[in-house]
C-alpha cells in the first residue's frame, strides 16, 4: 500500500455548521469546533493493529511500502523534522523555538503510522502541573514561582517510536549459584571476633527458552539538542489506538530521523537484555553467572506509533528553560534554575553544625 495523498489535507476536516477547523479533543474520541461546539466521533475499529513484516519490508524499503506523503518542515538548528500547519505563515521549532519558514516546506514519506496514543489532557493543565513543579523545587529562587510562561510556545507533539515483536529463542549455558555460611574468626585477646560470610556454590547449567517479546519501545528521532528526557518518556501502551489522521488535528507531529534498521539494530540489543533475564530465571538459585548465550528472532513485525508530550518554556531573570510533560501521564521534567544563595546558606550552616560537633567532642575529651 502507498498512500500518496498529504496528511494535512486530510487532518484539517472542516465544522459542517460554521466551516472552521475542528481540533481533536483530548481525553475523548472527539474532533471538536473551538467556535461553534460541533462535535464529530473518531470511530476506531476493532481490527487489532496492522503490524507490519519486519524482513518483508526491510525487502521493500525502496519502494517505500505503507508509506503516506507528508508536508515537512526541517529545523536546521536542532535537525527535528516537523509537520507543518497549511493555516501558519510561519511557526517555531517545538524544540528551540527557532523560527521556521513556511516556504521552506517540502513533501517527504514517512511509515504510516499503525497506532498513536492520544493526548490525555489540554495544554493548560500543563501549565497547572509546571506550577507545581516549580513550587516543589529544591534550592530554587524563592521568586521562581513569577517565572513568565511563553504559551504561545507551548505545543503539542506527537513523537515517534517504533515498537518491535518478535518470537525469541535462545540456548545458553552458564551457572547457577547457591549461598551457604562459615563461621569466621578473625583477631585474638579482646580483638577476637566472629562473623558470618556469605559463600557461593557453583553448579554447571545449561538450556533452552522461549518466549514472545510483546512492543519493544525504540526511539525514532533524534536532534542536537531539545531531546525529550528519559525522566518523562513512559507511556502505557494498553491505551494505543489504531491511527487516524484526525487524532492529530492541532498538534504538531514529528517525524522519525531514526531509520527502521537502526531502530531495529537498538531492539535486538534490547530482545538480548530480556533473554538474558529470562536465562537467570531458569537458571534460578541465588546467583547466576552466562558464559554462553545464543538468541534467535523469528516472525518479527514492527510498527510506527505517535507518543504525546507537551513541549514548553518558561523566563527567569532574562534566560529561557525548557520542560516537558508527559501528555498522557502528566509526568514532568525540565531545566530549573539554581539559588546561588540558599546553597552557600545551607552549606555555611552545615560547616557551622559540624563544627560545633567537633568543638564538643574535644571538650569532653
Amino acid at each position: 500500500m502507498n498512500v500518496t495523498s498529504s496528511i494535512n489535507s486530510e487532518r484539517k476536516k472542516s465544522c459542517i455548521n460554521c466551516g472552521a477547523e475542528l481540533t481533536y479533543e483530548p481525553g475523548t474520541d472527539l474532533i471538536t469546533c473551538d467556535y461553534c461546539g460541533h462535535k464529530e466521533v473518531i470511530e476506531q475499529s476493532d481490527q487489532p493493529f496492522q503490524e507490519l513484516e519486519l524482513n518483508k519490508y526491510m525487502d521493500q524499503m525502496g519502494a517505500q511500502s505503507h508509506s503516506m506523503e507528508i508536508t515537512m518542515l526541517h529545523c536546521d538548528n536542532c535537525g527535528a523534522n516537523q509537520h507543518v500547519e497549511e493555516s501558519y505563515k510561519s511557526l517555531h521549532c517545538v524544540y528551540c523555538t527557532m523560527p521556521l519558514i513556511i516556504e521552506e516546506a517540502y513533501k517527504d514519506d514517512w511509515i504510516l503510522p499503525g497506532a498513536v496514543v492520544p493526548f490525555d489532557f489540554k495544554s493548560d493543565k500543563a501549565h497547572q502541573i509546571f506550577k507545581k513543579w516549580v513550587s516543589g523545587l529544591w534550592w530554587a529562587p524563592n521568586n521562581l514561582q513569577k517565572a513568565s510562561l511563553s504559551p504561545e510556545n507551548t505545543k503539542g507533539l506527537y513523537v515517534p517510536y517504533w515498537t518491535f515483536d518478535a518470537e525469541l529463542d535462545a540456548q545458553y549455558e552458564g551457572e547457577r549459584g547457591e549461598y551457604y555460611y562459615v563461621t569466621v574468626t578473625r583477631g585474638s585477646g579482646k580483638n577476637k571476633r566472629t562473623t558470618q560470610e556469605r559463600r557461593t556454590r557453583w553448579y554447571d547449567a545449561s538450556g533452552e527458552i522461549s518466549g514472545f517479546v510483546d512492543d519493544t519501545l525504540v526511539k525514532a528521532s533524534q536532534q542536537k539538542g531539545g531531546q525529550i528526557p528519559s525522566q518523562i518518556a513512559s507511556w502505557n501502551l494498553d491505551h494505543l489506538k489504531t491511527f487516524d489522521t484526525r487524532f492529530l488535528a492541532g498538534y504538531v507531529t514529528e517525524k522519525y530521523t531514526i531509520p527502521l534498521k537502526d531502530g531495529h539494530l537498538d531492539a535486538k540489543e534490547k530482545a538480548r537484555d530480556i533473554a538474558a533475564n529470562w536465562v537467570r530465571r531458569d537458571i534460578g538459585g541465588d546467583t547466576q553467572r552466562i558464559h554462553r548465550l545464543e538468541m534467535q528472532l523469528s516472525d518479527q513485525t514492527f510498527k510506527h506509533i505517535l507518543l504525546p508530550v507537551y513541549i514548553s518554556s518558561y523566563k527567569f531573570n532574562g534566560k529561557r528553560y525548557n520542560f516537558y510533560v508527559n501528555g498522557q501521564t502528566g509526568v514532568i521534567h525540565g531545566t530549573r534554575p539554581y539559588s546561588f544563595w540558599k546553597i552557600f546558606l545551607a552549606i555555611l550552616a552545615a560547616l557551622i553544625v559540624i563544627g560545633g560537633i567537633v568543638y564538643f567532642i574535644n571538650t569532653q575529651q
